[in-house]
């Protein structure tokens, strides 16, 4: 059943490259479409085999792969993995329906799309760390591709910077999980928290802090994230919606499924200092936000912040917080890929995101007011708003840190402040006020005071971030479907006993 999340996107991909003669762009994009239809649909059908009452792997497959090395090909889902997956399927849809007037290469275009989704499902799924490696860095030159070709103005640097950062972030990563298949004698990269206690403690942080380093690099967090305000500038807004809502994802799920669930002990010993690293990366993605005057920037910036809640969630490492760990990365990937879209949307229409020009898209006369109704909404979920996805991932997140980290989880809680005052700042800009257009020629600044209707907004461009809205809104006022699909797996992980044993100090480092 897992498996055939993998074959969809990745035969679908191989069909479209090698079906013979030409096909138009549109016959392309359906096509693409129907086989992102049928991933979600197959999904949908994992999910309701799915029992969230076991905190175990479920759905299993596996079968010998390298039998002289001893690799085997293992795939499983637990309550970590699950709402991943469904989020993996969800926005690649959406990117595929926001894709539209595709200058070049459709077929490539599509075809990358499907072999992303696939890889994502791929890592989220693999319970092997070498497949789970495989899979990791399979989705890397397709982003890099989809940056560099179908990107903005500077995509060269941003594309290279992006492969660079990332590359770096594999290197370690394999280091680490080779370093333990060789201190440990398990080649066949079936690794277990029983298995690396055995080792001493100095080397369970010298491996634990190439993984760290690793996973925040593709978070990412400070200092590691330069990459990605670049990536996203330059990106397509199918493409950032894609790298928020999803890749950045899988450094967030390696941080909860190899730093903490393979090195418990480690991780207790480490928690105070990344406790306080949260709260730099919480602080500093919310104040460098304020100082941006390019909206796409600014919500790139905010994943900075928003990543920071989670290392915060995961250092406390309570049943609670673990949860709410959860919660941040479905409803960062939901909130993230709305407000891109929507940025999207107004830059297509005025042709610029600078703060300093845009004015009065949210009134009537100027052709955006349900656009800028959405931008409301989903900034509001962004900041924390009561009845928004946003509000009940930070609330679990900071009750579940608050008695481990006080310090740390007030000045987190700060940031969500800040995050208020940054898009708020965005919103009072871009959306009240007059308006100020950028001319086909002229200087922006200079014909600022121009008012100028903007082209009407069609129902389908609209139509993704009415879905994604419904979702931060739904997610928000009915949580308890993904608490309950969750809470027995992270609390598992919160109850592992070295960790628990490590945190109270009664185990190892007492």
């Amino acid at each position: 059943m897992l498996s055939a999340l993998l074959l969809i996107p990745f035969a679908g991909a191989l069909g479209l490259l090698c079906w013979p003669g030409e096909l138009a762009t549109e016959r392309i994009r359906r096509a693409a479409l129907a086989l992102l239809v049928l991933q979600l649909l197959w999904s949908l059908r994992v999910l309701l085999a799915f029992d969230p009452a076991d905190a175990g792997l479920q759905l299993q497959e596996s079968f010998a792969w390298v039998e002289s090395l001893g690799l085997d090909y293992r795939l499983g889902v637990d309550g970590l993995a699950m709402p991943l997956v469904l989020i993996n399927a969800a926005l690649t849809l959406v990117s595929g329906i926001c894709t539209r007037d595709l200058s070049q290469r459709p077929r490539l275009y599509f075809a990358l799309l499907l072999v992303i989704s696939g890889a994502v499902n791929g890592a989220f799924m693999a319970r092997n760390l070498l497949l789970f490696f495989l899979f990791y860095e399979l989705e890397l030159i397709p982003l890099w591709l989809l940056i560099s070709i179908w990107g903005g103005a500077n995509r060269s640097y941003a594309a290279t910077k992006f492969l660079i950062f990332t590359a770096v972030s594999g290197v370690l990563i394999l280091g680490a999980f080779l370093g333990l298949a060789l201190f440990t004698g398990q080649v066949d990269f079936s690794i277990t928290p029983v298995t690396t206690s055995q080792l001493g403690m100095g080397t369970q942080l010298v491996l634990l802090g190439a993984l760290l380093i690793g996973f925040a690099i593709k978070i990412p967090l400070v200092p590691f994230h330069t990459w990605l305000p670049d990536a996203h500038t330059e990106a397509s807004t199918p493409v950032s919606v894609l790298l928020a809502g999803v890749l950045l994802k899988l450094g967030t799920y390696g941080l909860l499924r190899f730093c903490l669930g393979l090195f418990p002990e480690a991780w207790a010993l480490l928690s105070p200092a990344l406790a306080v690293w949260a709260a730099v990366s919480v602080l500093y993605g919310s104040l460098a936000a304020i100082a941006q005057r390019d909206m796409k920037r600014m919500v790139a910036y905010s994943s900075v912040g928003h990543m920071g809640y989670i290392l915060l969630a995961a250092a406390a490492a309570s049943p609670v917080s673990m949860l709410g760990a959860v919660f941040q990365m479905v409803s960062h990937g939901l909130i993230s890929a709305l407000l891109f879209l929507l940025v999207g949307v107004v830059y297509r229409k005025t042709r610029t995101r600078d703060l300093e020009v845009l004015r009065g898209l949210l009134n009537p006369e100027r052709g955006l007011p349900f656009t800028g109704t959405l931008m409301i909404l989903g900034v509001m979920a962004s900041a924390g708003m009561p009845g928004m996805a946003g509000f009940i991932s930070e609330f679990l997140v900071f009750r579940g840190s608050m008695a481990a980290f006080p310090l740390a989880t007030v000045l987190c809680m700060v940031g969500s402040g800040l995050t208020a005052v940054y898009f708020l700042l965005l919103v009072n800009r871009a959306f009240f006020g007059r308006l100020a257009v950028t001319p086909s020629s002229g200087d922006a600044l200079a014909d600022s005071r121009l008012e100028v209707r903007l082209p009407p907004v069609a129902l389908r461009e609209t139509l993704p971030a009415t879905a994604l809205a419904s979702a931060v809104v739904g997610l928000g006022l009915l949580p308890w479907g993904l608490g309950r699909l969750s809470e027995q797996a992270t609390s598992a992980m919160a109850r592992l006993p070295a960790l628990v044993a490590a945190l109270q100090g009664g185990g190892p480092l007492s």
